[in-house]
């Protein structure tokens, strides 16, 4: 098997990764941010189809990963865990493109005020604070390096790359559908919840974490901006306590902004000695295990 120098260290980068030593490569990871730096680090995080096309590739990619995750959740110290959740909405709504994606999808009729429709289902919810060092042991252990490195260009020469820099793919592969798409969190104190919600008409979610809680969030496109706007956090605060109203009173702990790598569709193809997996919008932990296999595949051959 050959080297091959993965470009970027966020969950996409280091899950190709994976895959690729387990395969028997030679990997090296380069990447300007570090994984507990990227927008990874800034995930909720669930499993959770969002602003990822086409919608075929992305049920198969996102049900092998949710089968990942499952597996992993039942490992010590990964920081996974298979959690119940609702989805709400405010008008009668279809079941889900992605529906086969999952093993089970309920309708639920236990809804909070204002809601006429809405389904519940188990998914993973991986606390990436765990799963992100996790990630990067797990390459390391395997043989593989991660360096920080900040790129002009992606390299060339005799080793295969793979190009997993998300955003950064519009300078690095030249590719000016991809596009940042700005998402603010707040984290608040852990006040009991054990559940996840989603407000399916707006950009409202509630993730319980083991030590806190993470409400999100927002969805402005072309904005590169890392800083946190206060007055978005009290908006978002606000939509969250409307639905899960035992936050009031949560103490708030931080803020953090990451910069989705939205695109037309994800970019998953092997053009010679480089094979590029971005643009995953906001569902990179949710299609990562998918798209890892599927950059093995290429790797060992397959076009």
């Amino acid at each position: 098997m050959g080297r091959v120098l993965v470009v970027g260290a966020g969950v996409i980068g280091l899950s190709c990764a994976v895959r690729l030593l387990e395969a028997g490569h030679r990997v090296d990871v380069v990447a300007r941010d570090l994984p507990l730096e990227s927008t990874s680090a800034v995930a909720a995080a669930i499993w959770y189809p969002y602003r990822a096309l086409p919608q075929d590739l992305v049920t198969t990619w996102g049900k092998a990963s949710y089968a990942a995750f499952e597996a992993l959740s039942r490992q010590h110290g990964t920081g996974v865990s298979v959690v119940l959740g609702t989805e709400v909405f405010r008008s009668q709504v279809p079941d889900p493109w992605w529906r086969e994606a999952v093993p089970d999808l309920d309708r639920e009729t236990a809804l909070p005020a204002g809601y006429v429709d809405g389904w519940t289902f188990a998914t993973p919810l991986i606390e990436m604070p765990t799963y992100l060092p996790w990630l990067a042991g797990r390459v390391t252990e395997l043989g593989g390096t991660i360096t920080r490195l900040s790129l002009s260009d992606l390299p060339s020469g005799p080793d295969l790359v793979v190009n997993a820099s998300g955003v950064g793919s519009r300078r690095l592969a030249g590719d000016a559908d991809v596009e940042p798409v700005r998402g603010q969190v707040v984290r608040v104190e852990q006040v009991g919840l054990d559940r996840w919600w989603l407000d399916g008409a707006g950009l409202t979610y509630v993730v319980p974490r083991s030590k806190d809680i993470v409400v999100g969030g927002t969805d402005i496109e072309g904005e590169w901006s890392r800083t946190p706007d206060p007055a978005a956090a009290d908006e978002i605060l606000a939509r969250a306590r409307t639905l899960v109203p035992e936050l009031a009173g949560a103490r708030v702990l931080g803020h953090k902004v990451g910069l989705r790598p939205a695109r037309p569709s994800v970019r998953l193809e092997r053009v010679g000695d480089v094979i590029h997996c971005y643009g995953h919008g906001g569902a990179g932990v949710t299609l990562s295990w998918g798209c890892a296999d599927a950059v093995r595949d290429l790797a060992d051959g397959a076009r």
